[in-house]
């Protein structure tokens, strides 16, 4: 043979050779990957060839599916009151990636989940029936919530104390998840929602930890009680009023000049809101305490999930001394989301002991029978002894009686909160967050609610716990306490 041809030939075996060891490479080790690529529309046209699984609030699908027209995607996703409820839900996008509940339970909510396949299904290589997300949701607490935050930017949480069920999950400006189902439509709607710079697409109540100024005080005062340096929040402390920060000349005032702060007890210093106090608190402590406790809480977990993953809320480390005073009263670099100051109040609520929040029930095969039940898995850790716990209700309901937080008031009712109020911006020149947390007791039940509010048209001096945030937590405890 002439060498030529025969190179050549050798030459060209080694192509077949190689695109054949391709083709086996991508059939047996890569075709998994590209079947489950999020740009395949095999998998779009699957998923939305038949109604997808619901979500339940209360007995009731607050999601729904839709014949769709003049496409391949056979159905959509619908929602009703999909605004209301777009901060529990997310959305299932023919065109995104899904997000919230719609997110973690999309296999189940699609029928694909393996715990849905019955022997038939299996034989058949049919798709399952869906399953059911059933959600600890009550539609009148995340209603009251809703509307009471009303034009304004914030969020609020709601959680039953003694199950670690959270009622009521809301984002203010909300959206429509409905605008992002369908794939011909979503398009234009994502963009105009990603432009908007009050952020709609944020879940302010789990994702936007932002300082919680003097709510933070009670984690510092459960600090103070569990080490010993008070045995009582009636105790007398050691609180100059005013309080220079250690090594600076920088005077830390309180908000009411005429507050009794000086050496107040904590019960005083909660019920005035007195920076001085708590401040010089934390530097006693040391930070290593105050964020021991802050980690007790819920601070500095990363892995937050109930079941959506909530964002770290953080506790600093390596300060000097004047920056740990700063945290004392929830500044510097402390930040906190909406469900982590409900975690604090839901605690001291019940008697010092956290259950895990959740806000999916249990998750159901087609047939309706449980796959998984969150409430009896639902953890409990002690935070603080019963009688630290005890001695902080008293306090926040002295806030609520007598303080700065006479807005959450309700009558027939064992109200306690913390108002905070947190310096935004260089030097605090921007508008400050407003912040509530609280918890209350009637005929047996509980609730424990957190409310930030970031913007609103309110003007700068009226900006405060109790002006803005007081009033959409006693509308969501009464609402708890009326179900």
């Amino acid at each position: 043979m002439n060498k030529t041809i025969r190179r050549a030939s050798v030459f060209t075996l080694l192509l077949v050779l190689a695109l054949l060891v391709r083709a086996t490479w991508v059939q047996f080790y890569e075709g998994q990957a590209l079947a489950d690529a999020s740009d395949n529309r095999r998998n779009a046209i699957t998923t939305y060839a038949e109604p997808l699984g619901n979500i339940i609030v209360a007995g009731e699908a607050v999601t729904g599916s839709a014949k769709t027209k003049g496409s391949d995607l056979d159905y959509k996703r619908t929602y009703t009151d999909g605004p209301l409820y777009a901060a529990v839900t997310g959305f299932a996008s023919q065109a995104y990636q899904p997000t919230q509940l719609e997110g973690i339970y999309a296999n189940l909510l699609n029928g694909t989940d393996t715990r849905l396949k019955t022997v038939m299904d299996t034989v058949t290589n049919e798709r399952a029936e869906p399953g059911t997300v059933v959600t600890t949701i009550d539609p009148a607490v995340q209603k009251a919530a809703y509307e009471a935050l009303g034009d304004n930017k914030g969020a609020a949480v709601a959680i039953d104390p003694t199950t670690g069920k959270i009622l009521a999950v809301v984002s203010t400006p909300s959206y429509d998840p409905s605008s992002l189902t369908d794939a011909n439509t979503a398009g234009a709607a994502w963009e105009e929602l990603n432009a908007d710079s009050d952020k709609p697409l944020t879940n302010r109540a789990l994702r936007q930890p932002l300082p919680p100024g003097s709510t933070f005080k009670l984690v510092v005062a459960a600090a103070a009680l569990e080490d010993g340096l008070y045995s009582s929040v009636d105790d007398r402390t050691d609180s100059p009023d005013p309080y220079t920060l250690p090594g600076t000349t920088t005077v830390l005032r309180n908000e009411n000049s005429s507050a009794p702060c000086e050496n107040a007890t904590i019960r005083t210093a909660l019920q005035y809101s007195c920076n001085n106090v708590f401040a010089k608190m934390a530097v006693d402590l040391g930070q290593d305490k105050v964020k021991a406790m802050a980690e007790k809480f819920g601070f500095d977990n990363a892995e937050q999930d109930v079941p959506v993953r909530a964002y770290e809320s953080v506790y600093p480390s390596d300060m000097d001394r004047s920056s740990t005073a700063l945290t004392g009263i929830g500044q510097f670099d402390v930040t906190a989301t909406p469900l982590q100051m409900a975690m604090v109040s839901a605690a001291i609520a019940n008697g010092g002991k956290l259950v895990s929040p959740h806000m999916v029930s249990q998750i159901t095969d087609g047939g309706g029978d449980v796959l998984k039940n969150y409430d009896d898995d639902a953890g409990t850790t002690e935070i603080v002894s019963s009688d630290t716990a005890e001695q902080l209700q008293s306090a926040m309901q002295t806030v609520v009686d007598e303080g700065t937080g006479t807005n959450a008031q309700i009558s027939g009712a064992t109200v306690g909160g913390k108002t905070g109020t947190a310096q935004h911006g260089e030097n605090n020149s921007k508008t400050p967050y407003a912040w509530f947390t609280s918890y209350a007791k009637a005929d047996g039940k509980e609730v424990a609610v957190a409310v930030m509010v970031e913007q609103s048209d309110a003007a700068r001096s009226e900006v405060s716990g109790n002006g803005l945030a007081a009033p959409v937590a006693k509308a969501m405890m009464e609402a708890a306490l009326r179900s």
